[in-house]
């Protein structure tokens, strides 16, 4: 490929314009030029000189797929689904994002350790601190780890996209309103060990809501509140420790999760009771 010409703008080939032949004494002469309109003129306008003449690049309908790029989802790995391939929850958002966990406080923690590994700060609201000190001590504490709060006394927590914190409500069966609500970059995990008087206003304010073993009651009850199909009401009371059913607006997926030796060494092995 040849550079492009250097010559000065008052040269016959500056920016390749061909020279001007037709003026007296033969070709490679110019002609006079007076207050230099000819370079005035290929500004154009004000856009800049013409620059060097190339084939555009063109691609045809039939190929814009072969541009596609192999995007997944990202988030924490929750387990995996009914045919064995992970299933990701995506907690750290620049929109509000609340989800409701019916279930163990096992899972929650593994949520949390998770959650952390991504670069979350998770912050614990909880009336039994005792439950997570271990593992706030295994997670280093402070800002840059888990903290833990007793009931109504989460601190704001400066949530930001290069900063994500996950709030986890461990309150109870009736945990109060709370302080600190979901915000960008800020997710909030409520935890109910059992179906609850408050649970359907939790369940209708929640974007996702997981499910573990409940009464066949419980199980009647949430069906009518999320109108699940019967076959997921009458699985609900069987399903096996580490298992949820995890609901949406428009999806319903059972869940295995499956911990690592480094979690089965500091909240043990899967349990649906505490």
């Amino acid at each position: 490929m040849t550079a492009p010409t250097t010559q000065s703008p008052q040269g016959a080939g500056a920016y390749g314009v061909p020279p001007r032949t037709d003026a007296p004494g033969g070709a490679g002469r110019t002609a006079p030029d007076p207050g230099g309109r000819r370079a005035r003129g290929s500004s154009r306008s004000g856009l800049g000189l013409f620059g060097p003449r190339h084939g555009r690049h063109t691609l045809s309908a039939d190929d814009l797929d072969g541009l596609a790029l192999p995007i997944g989802d990202d988030g924490v790995v929750i387990g995996v689904d009914s045919q064995g391939q992970p299933a990701v929850l995506g907690l750290n958002r620049p929109t509000p994002y609340d989800v409701v966990l019916i279930g163990g406080l096992w899972t929650a923690q593994v949520l949390a350790l998770r959650a952390a590994a991504t670069g979350a700060r998770v912050a614990v609201e909880t009336g039994r601190p005792q439950a997570w000190t271990q593992m706030m001590h295994a997670m280093g504490g402070g800002q840059n780890g888990l903290s833990v709060y007793d009931v109504g006394r989460v601190p704001p927590q400066g949530a930001s996209a290069g900063t994500p914190v996950l709030v986890v409500r461990d309150c109870g069966m009736r945990p109060p309103r709370g302080r600190v609500v979901s915000g960008p970059w800020q997710s909030v995990l409520t935890l109910l060990p059992y179906l609850s008087p408050v649970a359907p206003r939790l369940v209708r304010q929640a974007r996702l809501v997981g499910v573990q073993r409940i009464s066949p009651d419980e199980a009647a009850e949430l069906g009518r509140t999320m109108g699940l199909p019967r076959a997921d009401v009458d699985a609900l009371p069987t399903l096996v420790d580490g298992v949820t059913l995890w609901c949406s607006d428009r999806d319903r997926q059972y869940v295995t999760t499956q911990p690592t030796d480094a979690e089965v060494g500091l909240l043990g092995t899967p349990r649906r009771m505490d």
